[in-house]
C-alpha cells in the first residue's frame, strides 16, 4: 500500500459553537477555513467538517454486536498510538463525556486486541478512538 493520504469528512451538525467547542477545545483540532454554515478542523492530520443542519431531524443509529458492545453505526475516529489514546481518554474523562463505550480492552489477548472507546458530539455523531499495541496489529486476523 502506497503512503496513507488525508481522508476528508464531512457530517451534519446542530450547532457550529458546539462543534467548535468539542472539536477545537475538547479533541485539540484546530480550526481551518468557515463559512456561516460550516467549519473545518484538522482531525489529526485529516480534513473533517462540520456543516450546520438546522432541520432538527435525527434518525436513531443503527447498532451491531461487536465483542460484548453494542457499537453505534455510522461512526468515525482515528486510530492513535497507546500513549496518544490514553492522553485522550484521561482528558475526555476529566471533561466527564459520557462514554457510549467506556475505555477497554477489546478483543484481549486475541488476534485484532486495541484499546478503544465511543462517544458522541453534541450532535449525536459517534465517534470511536482506538489503538493497537503496534500499528503492525492493525489488519490482524
Amino acid at each position: 500500500m502506497s503512503a496513507l493520504r488525508p481522508f476528508h469528512l464531512a457530517l451534519p451538525v446542530n450547532d457550529l459553537a458546539q462543534a467548535r467547542s468539542f472539536y477545537g477545545d475538547l479533541l485539540g483540532c484546530s480550526e481551518g477555513r468557515s463559512a456561516s454554515q460550516w467549519v473545518d478542523f484538522d482531525f489529526f492530520g485529516h480534513q473533517f467538517v462540520c456543516h450546520l443542519d438546522e432541520s432538527g431531524e435525527t434518525a436513531d443509529p443503527l447498532r451491531n454486536p461487536v465483542d460484548g458492545d453494542t457499537v453505534p453505526v455510522p461512526h468515525f475516529g482515528v486510530i492513535l498510538t497507546m500513549e496518544d489514546w490514553m492522553v485522550l481518554r484521561d482528558r475526555l474523562q476529566a471533561a466527564t463525556v459520557d462514554f457510549v463505550i467506556e475505555p477497554r480492552i477489546r478483543f484481549a489477548g486475541k488476534a485484532g486486541e486495541q484499546a478503544t472507546m465511543f462517544f458522541t458530539d453534541p450532535s449525536g455523531n459517534a465517534l470511536e478512538f482506538k489503538a493497537f499495541a503496534s500499528d503492525s496489529r492493525i489488519f490482524e486476523k
